[in-house]
């Protein structure tokens, strides 16, 4: 097991009718009860849940700011940096999914910084955040394990730039999470939910053995699940207790706890968010399209993980080879069945070059070695982009 240090102060309220808590949870970060509310593309509103807020937020002053995006951007994000200044709010409350509380710890940060807030994110040196304000959470999508981590993705269109950003400071104090919000989703967000889930615990588990057992367990357990109640949630999106397991899997999945004492991977992400800042591809999409193409190219480096994966997790048999092959296959075909086209070109057909663009913008970052051995150079990252086509 590998050295670690956990810390994670988000305050979890999980379950239906909690919203009666949020004026007491509220009060106790926003002493002049001056808070901005920022959300999405207007599903918080169709589904009632804005009313339901403002409801209980009577005594507030409250200052609304919608329209972020499903990959939050920049631009749009500094607009509601400036509304926040403007009006003096003393915290935000994010109401959506992983976009918007992405957004929110981004604009939180922004909030104080005095220079041009792209330079954190670029980390150039000298640029960092070092206050944020404090904000809270209602989750409407059970996903990117955003309300319980300290994380975020932040994109810039005109730069076909996506940038990740995080640190203490960005935990949510608290995140509002009831399982009833998933009756409302339709089935694309549902099955790009599981994905999002799934691959957030297969980055932090297929990797090398760590000795760490109880890591491996709970990383399996999650999959598990996962696979179990994937096509009974999409079908029966109503049905409490398959969303409420859908829900706490996907906070489960990026809360810290998985990482703890164990190597992880991460490079399907990088690549898939470049796949998102040039086409625009859904988030969990770009990671069903690279994890099976990665995994083929380092199957040396993870084969006594995807071997443990495939017994454990899917019940194969065979020799060791065998199983971790077809632990991809049955991975891949997981994908596929919850409707998720697993190729590149599935989504656009303008993929000359993109091999060769990646390249350049890893080498120009210095990112030229990656992977939990640190061994995914820019010749692996070619034949990976080249290989998800």
């Amino acid at each position: 097991m590998l050295n670690f240090e956990v810390v994670n102060p988000t305050r979890i309220v999980f379950g239906r009718d909690q919203l009666n808590r949020l004026p007491e949870l509220l009060s106790e970060y926003c002493p002049s009860k001056r808070v901005l509310i920022a959300y999405g593309g207007g599903s918080a509103e169709r589904i009632g849940l804005l009313h339901k807020i403002r409801e209980q937020l009577k005594g507030f002053h409250l200052v609304e700011f919608g329209g972020i995006e499903a990959n939050p951007q920049f631009t749009t994000l500094m607009k509601g940096v400036d509304l926040a200044r403007k009006e003096t709010v003393d915290c935000i409350l994010a109401v959506g999914g992983g976009s918007v509380i992405d957004g929110v710890k981004f604009m939180t940060g922004a909030f104080h910084y005095q220079g041009d807030a792209w330079d954190v994110l670029t980390r150039k040196e000298n640029c960092v955040f070092e206050k944020a304000l404090p904000f809270g959470v209602v989750l409407t999508l059970p996903a990117t394990g955003s309300e319980a981590n300290s994380g975020a993705v932040i994109s810039r269109e005109e730069l076909s730039e996506k940038r990740a950003m995080g640190g203490p400071l960005f935990f949510p104090k608290f995140s509002f999470c009831d399982p009833s919000v998933v009756a409302s989703l339709p089935k694309k967000q549902i099955a790009n939910g599981i994905i999002d889930a799934f691959v957030h615990t297969l980055e932090q588990y297929v990797t090398f053995p760590s000795q760490n057992f109880l890591q491996e367990r709970q990383a399996e357990a999650i999959l598990s699940t996962l696979i179990e109640i994937a096509p009974k949630v999409i079908d029966s999106p109503d049905d409490y207790t398959l969303a409420a397991n859908l829900m706490w899997s996907a906070t489960n999945a990026l809360n810290g706890n998985l990482r703890c004492g164990v190597p992880t991977d991460w490079c399907t992400h990088m690549i898939g968010h470049e796949f998102t800042a040039l086409y625009h591809i859904d988030h969990a999409r770009t990671l069903a399209i690279v994890m099976p193409r990665l995994w083929e190219n380092q199957f040396n480096n993870k084969q006594a993980k995807l071997t443990q994966y495939g017994k454990r997790v899917w019940n194969l048999s065979g020799s060791e080879t065998e199983i971790a092959r077809e632990a991809i296959d049955k991975t891949e075909a997981f994908f596929q069945s919850l409707g998720v086209d697993t190729k590149l070109s599935a989504y656009t057909a303008d993929t000359d070059h993109v091999a060769e663009i990646i390249r350049k913008r890893f080498d120009e970052r210095g990112w030229t070695a990656m992977g939990e051995r640190q061994a995914i150079g820019l010749n692996d990252l070619e034949a990976i982009v080249n290989q998800s086509i």
